[in-house]
């Protein structure tokens, strides 16, 4: 086991993969000479070359679209956008091309493009620069949407991502970059579970927690606060926004009864909403309670001195289970 944090696990994962296929290039804004804004790619480009980790200019659709014509002829590129409302220029060639040449070509077309996105708030920044866009890709047919929580699953499923023959977005918690935990480097990329799997990251019995990314330190932070009430949360990492692992969560509420779901983006049109339609057609006669969402509000994100009144926190998650517990 390596201690390492978010950051530098999301490098080292890369780092592997392209030791593992040279076709594995790096694309992005100042991601070579720099290392990124965030430096997750430092050190890549003195060792991989400027041929392998590209800088490229600040133009997102340039970006996706230059990667979809390299995978076309076999590479394998990792775009990196920068912050993640700057994903929205480049919406259309994601939506209308990275999404759809795939099935256009009868599964004979591999899209191997990942597309790396920091995401949601806590870093005192505005807007364009602490979004939540997941729920925009994860309607998206053809995509694969992803979201990290922690330095183990920042390594392998990054690489699990570059492997993977469909096109990925990759979100990561960027408040969370400097968190450090344990990555066990030793097995190899087919002895891990799929980044398709959610993952129960804390068991309970009386109510389950459901979430990903930026918000499962949160809800871990929930579950022990309402263990010193008396109450047994358990608390499932998503990983996969899309596909959804709906057995992992219909699984979990028929033992428990009761849904939260927390995430940092507005809660109309969310994922939760998807959530909270599926559990209820699946689990309707396991629920002693609606499905509740915690989610952002439904407003532009605010300046960094309401950032904390913004974001989902303890008390809001706390006052949900309140609810949900009362029925």
């Amino acid at each position: 086991m390596t201690q390492l944090a978010l950051a530098r696990a999301l490098n080292a994962g890369m780092r592997r993969a392209m030791e593992a296929d040279p076709k594995v290039l790096l694309m992005g804004e100042d991601i070579g000479r720099l290392g990124g804004v965030f430096r997750v790619t430092d050190g890549l480009q003195k060792d991989f070359g400027e041929d392998r980790v590209i800088d490229t200019p600040l133009a997102e659709s340039g970006i996706v679209g230059t990667a979809i014509g390299l995978a076309l002829r076999g590479y394998r590129p990792v775009c990196e956008i920068q912050f993640d409302g700057f994903v929205f220029p480049a919406f259309d060639q994601i939506v209308s091309q990275l999404a759809k040449m795939r099935l256009r070509s009868l599964g004979k077309v591999a899209l191997p493009v990942v597309v790396r996105i920091p995401c949601g708030g806590g870093i005192g920044a505005v807007e364009h620069h602490s979004e939540s866009p997941e729920s925009y890709f994860a309607h998206t047919p053809g995509l694969r949407v992803v979201a990290c929580a922690n330095p183990s699953d920042g390594y392998w499923m990054l690489q699990q991502a570059i492997a993977c023959d469909d096109p990925v977005i990759f979100f990561e918690p960027k408040r969370q970059y400097w968190d450090k935990g344990e990555v066990d480097t030793a097995p190899g990329l087919s002895e891990v579970e799929p980044m398709s799997a959610a993952r129960v990251v804390r068991e309970g019995t009386d109510l389950t927690l459901v979430t990903y990314g930026p918000m499962v330190k949160n809800a871990l932070a929930a579950a022990v606060a309402a263990e010193e009430d008396g109450r047994s949360i358990e608390v499932i990492d998503l990983r996969s926004l899309s596909p959804l692992d709906t057995e992992a969560l219909t699984d979990s509420v028929r033992r428990t009864g009761r849904l939260v779901v927390a995430h940092e983006a507005p809660v109309f049109g969310a994922l939760s909403a998807e959530i909270a339609a599926r559990i209820t057609e699946a689990c309707f006669y396991h629920l002693e309670a609606p499905v509740l969402r915690v989610g952002g509000f439904s407003a532009p994100y605010p300046p960094s001195r309401l950032e904390d009144h913004f974001l989902p926190d303890l008390d809001r998650i706390l006052d949900a289970v309140d609810r949900a517990l009362a029925y």
